[in-house]
C-alpha cells in the first residue's frame, strides 16, 4: 500500500472515529490557497481542526511530532478560512486537534486522539 492510499484510509479511520464519538463531520481535506485541513468535526459547540497523521511504525518519531510550529501556522490560516467563509468568527469555539492513526500488521489499526494538541 503505497503512502497516498495508506494516508487516505487513516483519514477515513479517523473520520470513523471522531463519529463513534460523538463528532459531526462538518467537512473533510477542506483547501485554499494558504493549505488543506484534514478533517474539521464538531461536538458540544466545540469546532475541532483536525490533522491526521498515519504512520506504520514509529522508527520515524511519533506522527504528532511531524506537525511542525510550520504545519500548525498553515492549519491556523487555514481554519480563518473556514471561519470567515462561514461567517462564524467569533461565534464558536475552535481547538486544533491531531489523530494519530497507527497500522499494525494485517488490517488492525490503532487510533490516538489528541484534543487541542497546539493553540494559535
Amino acid at each position: 500500500m503505497d503512502n497516498k492510499v495508506l494516508g487516505n484510509k487513516g483519514e477515513q479511520a479517523a473520520a470513523t472515529y471522531l463519529t463513534q464519538h460523538g463528532y459531526r463531520i462538518c467537512a473533510r481535506n477542506f483547501r485554499v490557497p494558504v493549505g488543506e485541513i484534514d478533517i474539521i468535526a464538531e461536538r458540544d459547540d466545540v469546532l475541532a481542526f483536525v490533522e491526521v497523521k498515519t504512520r506504520r511504525g514509529l522508527r520515524c518519531g511519533f506522527p504528532a511530532q511531524a506537525v511542525t510550529y510550520y504545519k500548525q501556522q498553515k492549519i491556523i490560516q487555514t481554519a480563518r478560512w473556514y471561519l470567515r467563509q462561514r461567517h462564524l468568527e467569533d461565534r464558536c469555539l475552535c481547538r486544533f486537534d491531531v489523530i494519530e492513526v497507527y497500522v499494525h500488521s494485517g488490517d488492525k489499526w490503532e487510533i490516538r486522539h489528541i484534543p487541542g494538541a497546539f493553540e494559535t
